[in-house]
Order: structure tokens, then sequence, then C-alpha cells
């Protein structure tokens, strides 16, 4: 079969939804640009400051990306791509988006709070509670496994390395042209999108060679700064301008696929029951980015709800984000599935991965209109590399939210806006959750961690389902279309979660196995509060419905 079919069809499918099924959504959250977002009444210059929909998007469109949209897809091909390319649109379309989409819009009611707010307001304290510690636990993993896919990026390629350090010069440039010296948005866009490509050519040729543990340890320091420092300037300048890149690199994919159009050589569908896996929970938390990820919750309801500028944005952004991720996750199937079976296997086991299978298949497409098959590679690399570290910043920025959240009760102390300062200031919570995730990180454990956050992280998108469906629901609005999806996540995710804990424990894995048992354990009566709060909302004599 022609991999060309998979690219237009999932295409169409993509614009269809978001001018239907978006626009649809967008009316039943009932946005409203008459109404203030948080941005602007609560800016205070480090956290809440208003983005344009273009800078937003480019935030927001880096923060989820990451290297899990690659990875996921290429992994799952394993399965077969009829069951991987089914999931990636379908999921995309009526799971992943709705849920960005959800959690974005209920955040921004919500003061730009996380879901964990959203739960508090609806499920009362306790729930609150649970959820935030449960999604502090998903983001150790989302550090964890990030940094261990940049760390051993930058080794294979360290070209990366020096490329994606003077992207953040860059982006500093950027943040301070654009937001201190007013300069005009397009032409500063145009400049440092081309400083970034001339980053690439300076990392081509001045490689920074480094170890495994050398990256780690850079790392954590620089998402310690990343996370403390306002996000004008460096989170929103550098995701802005590096989305610029996933956009080409995107795009020049798709074009090289139509003039590629390479064949399908891999199995459609490889059985139920694959090695010792079962397609049955596996392939639905394999591909989490690309087709549905909790991570993206609290992307939305964390960094990007606090930059919204107005409501009608969150349509773009939330459901429009998603797709153009989805769109990622088909491209990264069939770099996989072009490959014959052997050397598929060959790549993946002793050849470096998912990663190089991607850079090698996106390269292919490049070249079909000119470009060095080796500059192909290095560039694909450099964007999964830059893209995976704007989701580990993101994603210790989000635990720094987190765990100031988890302290506001014990503060006495209220800003001039009447809002709870957290006993727990911005440097201390960036401390304490880097170090559970450095440690995972160097322990030596690799990407055992990737099957468990892969659960967790799915499991946290059913929890922030089931916080948008109880307040819809409490303010008299149907929230089916929220809740048919988080009945079907809650049942692959949970089974997911027990096996892998069971595996682990066998494995001697012991800090993973006792992870995923919390995880469980906090799931479920999470669970059961947020169901009874659903069912109580649901009866007319208790819902308080407003508009």
């Amino acid at each position: 079969m022609n991999s060309l079919v998979l690219i237009v069809v999932a295409l169409i499918a993509f614009i269809v939804a978001y001018l239907t099924y978006g626009k649809w959504l967008a009316n039943k959250f009932g946005l409203d640009n008459t109404r203030p977002t948080p941005a602007h009444t609560m800016e205070d210059g480090v956290d809440y400051v208003p983005a344009k929909a273009p800078i937003l998007l480019g935030h927001h469109f880096a923060s989820i990306a990451g290297a899990a949209p690659i990875v996921g897809p290429i992994t799952a091909a394993t399965f077969g791509w009829i069951p991987a390319y089914l999931w990636i649109v379908f999921g995309g379309i009526f799971f992943g988006a709705v849920h960005d989409f959800g959690s974005l819009v209920a955040s921004v009611r919500h003061k730009g709070k996380s879901i964990g707010v959203v739960i508090n307001d609806t499920m009362g304290k306790t729930g609150k509670l649970l959820f935030n510690i449960f999604a502090w636990l998903t983001l150790i993993l989302v550090i964890a496994v990030f940094a261990i896919i940049i760390a051993k990026t930058f080794v294979a390629t360290p070209q990366a390395g020096t490329a994606s350090i003077l992207f953040m010069v860059v982006a500093l440039g950027f943040g301070f042209g654009v937001y201190r010296k007013n300069l005009p948005m397009l032409i500063t866009t145009i400049i440092g999108v081309a400083l970034l490509f001339v980053c690439i050519w300076l990392g081509i040729l001045f490689p920074l060679k480094l170890s495994f543990s050398t990256w780690i340890t850079l790392q954590m320091i620089y998402v310690f700064v990343a996370s403390v420092i306002p996000v004008w300037v460096l989170l929103q300048p550098r995701d802005y301008l590096n989305s610029f890149l996933l956009y080409a690199l995107i795009a020049g994919s798709v074009i090289g696929l139509f003039l590629y159009h390479p064949t399908i050589q891999m199995t459609a569908y490889a059985g139920f029951k694959v090695g010792t896996n079962y397609l049955f929970p596996v392939l639905f938390v394999t591909i989490a980015c690309g087709a549905l990820s909790g991570f993206h919750s609290l992307v939305a309801s964390g960094t990007t709800s606090k930059q919204l500028d107005k409501e009608t944005d969150a349509r773009i952004i939330g459901y429009g984000g998603m797709l153009i991720e989805s769109t990622l996750a088909v491209v990264a199937l069939i770099t996989a599935i072009m490959l014959a079976p052997d050397v598929y296997k060959q790549i993946m086991t002793t050849g470096g991965g998912a990663v190089p299978v991607f850079a090698s298949g996106t390269a292919t497409f490049l070249a079909t209109f000119g470009i060095p098959l080796a500059v192909g590679k290095v560039f694909a690399s450099l964007v999964v590399s830059a893209f995976a570290l704007t989701s580990l910043d993101t994603a210790t920025r989000l635990g720094r939210y987190i765990l100031q959240e988890l302290f506001e009760s014990a503060a006495s102390n209220k800003d001039a806006k009447g809002e709870t300062i957290s006993s727990l200031n911005r440097y201390v919570a960036t401390i304490i959750t880097i170090i559970p995730g450095a440690y995972l990180a160097y322990s030596g454990q690799g990407m055992t961690i990737w099957p468990i956050f892969g659960a967790a992280n799915q499991l946290l998108a059913a929890l922030a389902l089931l916080a948008v469906s109880v307040w819809l629901t409490k303010i008299g609005k149907s929230s089916l279309f929220t809740q048919i999806p988080m009945y079907f996540i809650f049942s692959f995710t949970l089974t997911a979660l027990a096996l892998f804990s069971i595996n682990n424990f066998k494995a001697g894995h012991a800090s993973l196995a006792i992870m995923a048992v919390i995880l469980f354990v906090l799931a479920i009566v999470l669970a059961v509060f947020a169901f009874q709060a659903l069912k109580k909302s649901s009866n007319p004599s208790q819902t308080n419905a407003k508009a």
C-alpha cells in the first residue's frame, strides 16, 4: 500500500474535524471574548503574561510535542500500522484534542490554575490534594524520561547539543526585543528563525561532545533556571521560535511524502499479542502524545492558560495544537512502516531506537527536494532534541506550580489581588521537583521508565477529562463528549498500570514498581471521589446551574 494514502486521509480528517467538531466544541464551552482572561486580570510579569495567539500556539505546541509523538507511534508500529494509525487519527480528534481544549478552557475559567484547582471547586480539597500528588509524580516521570532521551540524543548527535545551547541565546534576544523594546513581531520573527538555522549550521561545525551523565547534570541546571525566571524571558520566545523548526520539519516531510510516497512494508496487523505485550492496553499507552496525553492537560492548565490573550484563541491553541501533533505522529508512524520488518527491528534493538528511525525517514523525505541525506538526519535529530528539551523545562515549571498549589492552604498571606500566596517559594518548589526526576534519570533504568510514564500519563488524561466533565455538569452543561472518552481511557490505563507494576516488581525495578502502585491507588481513590461528584452534579435538585 502507498503511504501517501495515510497522510492525505489524515490531513483531510484533521482539517474537517477542526472546522466542524472543533467549532461545535467552542460553542459548547461558550467561548466569549468579552470575558477577560487571567492573563489580563492577574498579569504579574512572571507567570501571567498575555501572549498573541501565534506565540502562544508556538509555546503550547512546542511544550506538548516533545519526543513522545515520535517515539510512541514508531514503537507501537510493532502491532501493525492499522491499529496505530486508527488510534492516532480517531484518538487525536475525539480524545486528545477534546481533552486539551477542555483542560485549557476549564483552567481559564478558574483563574488560570491547574486542573487540581478545578477539582477543588468541584470535588473538594481532598480531590485536589490527590490529583496534585498524582500529577506531580507523573511530572517527575516526564522529567526523567525526557532528560534521558535528550542526553542520549546529544551523545549520539553532539551537533544537537551545540545548537540547543545557541537556540537559548537567540530566544533571550528575541524575548528582550519583543517584550522590552517593542520591536515589530514579523521582522523579529524572521530574524529569529534565520538565526536558528545559523545555530544549526554552527552546531554541525562545532559539535559539543559530552558524556551522558554530564548532559543530565547540565539539563537539571538549565531546567532550574528556566522554571524560576519570567516566562517572557525564555519560555515564550524559545518555544515560539522552536515551533518553526518543527513546522518546517512537518511541512517538509509531508511535501517529501507526496514526492517520494514510499510503499508500506510492515504488516497491517500483527495480532492481538506481540511478544509479551497485548494490543489492549499496551498500544493505547505506548502512543500517548499524538493521540492523547495527560501531560497536555498540565501544560494547558499550567502555562498556556496563564498566557491566553482572549478566549476564542483557545480553539486554535487547544484543539488545533493537538491536531498538528497528530499530523507529526502520522509522519513518525510512516517513517517506521516504510522500513522492511527486519531493518525496523534492527534499528529499534541495536541501532538507537525510535529517534534514528524518525531521523532517517524524514531525511529521506527531505532529500526529495535537494537536502543532503546527512544534513536531513542532523536536522531531524536537532528538532527532536529541541522539543524534548522544551517539554522538559515546561514539565519542571508545571511541577513547581503544582507543588506550590499543594502548599497554598498552609499560607496565610495574600497578594494585592486577594490571591493566596504559597508558603513554598518557586526556588524551593523547583529544587524539590528536580531531585527525584534527576535520580530516576541517573538511575540507569533508562527507558524502562517509558511504559509506566505512558500509563500514568494516560490515566492523568482520564482524570483531567473527569474533572472537566464534573465542571461542565456542575454549571449545567452537557458533558457526554468528555465522559465517553474518559470511560475508555480509564479501562486501558488502570489495566496497563497494574500490569506494569507487576512486571517491574518481577524485574527488580522496585522504585518504578512502587511508584506505579502509588499512582494506581491514587487514581482509584480520586476516581471514586470524582464519580460521586459527577453523580451529585447530574442530579437536577443538587446542581447549581450557571451559564
